[in-house]
């Protein structure tokens, strides 16, 4: 050691520890929630491209799969009875009815990647988010995903072409109530059409920005 160092040392009677003086931040629970056509999906997709150390919840369902959809990447594809019978385990930590299908999310999956140090991200409707709130208080951080009006989610709403007018007009009364309940939340982030990258750019900031913190967020599953 550099004598100037080691006389400080001797001075002090310690010796200068290397190790880091801030802990590690715990791992989070990232709730990522918003209306139908914001784009929850493109955001996360983009999100497991830029970022390491992110474990993407899989949820469980009982509706059919979609074209393009992967068994076990997308969702976990079970029956109604099969889902009913997770319920009656308790092994799912919220689990909702939306538009005639069952929707949870799996306990197991979280507390092993939390263990492993991985920040989880969950994407819920809002019902879902808010089964959550309840479940986890503030120890998790609350994203509410929306697009820049409402024209332009009506419009993604219909350039999806995977639902009838009856069940558009559905979605839109579901979305224009589920705004109101952005107070709910901890952050807000637009997700404006051809502007996805800033809205990743901004999820990742909150992350960071949690992950800063003073006093952490100390989520229990």
């Amino acid at each position: 050691k550099p004598e100037l160092l080691r006389a400080l040392e001797s001075s002090l009677g310690i010796s200068f520890s290397s190790d880091s003086i801030c802990p590690s931040p715990n791992p989070l629970i990232i709730v990522i929630s918003g209306p139908s056509g914001v784009g929850k999906d493109a955001v996360i997709k983009r999100l497991r491209e830029v970022r390491e150390n992110l474990h993407f919840v899989v949820t469980a369902t009982s509706r059919g799969m979609r074209p393009g959809e992967v068994n076990g990447k997308d969702y976990f594809f079970v029956s109604k009875d099969e889902f009913l019978s997770m319920v009656e385990k308790d092994e799912l930590l919220e689990y909702a009815l939306v538009y005639g299908d069952y929707k949870g999310i799996p306990k197991k999956q979280i507390r092993d990647f939390m263990a492993k140090g991985c920040d989880i991200v969950l994407r819920v409707d809002i019902q879902g988010a808010e089964t959550l709130r309840k479940a986890l208080g503030d120890s998790g951080v609350f994203i509410f995903l929306v697009a820049e009006s409402e024209l332009a989610l009506v419009e993604r709403l219909i350039d999806r072409k995977t639902e009838s007018e009856e069940e558009l007009l559905v979605r839109i009364a579901t979305a224009r109530e589920e705004v109101k309940r952005v107070k709910r939340f901890d952050y807000v982030v637009v997700n404006a059409k051809g502007k996805l990258e800033e809205a990743v750019v901004l999820v990742g900031s909150i992350i960071d920005a949690e992950k800063a913190k003073v006093r952490q967020r100390e989520p229990i599953i």
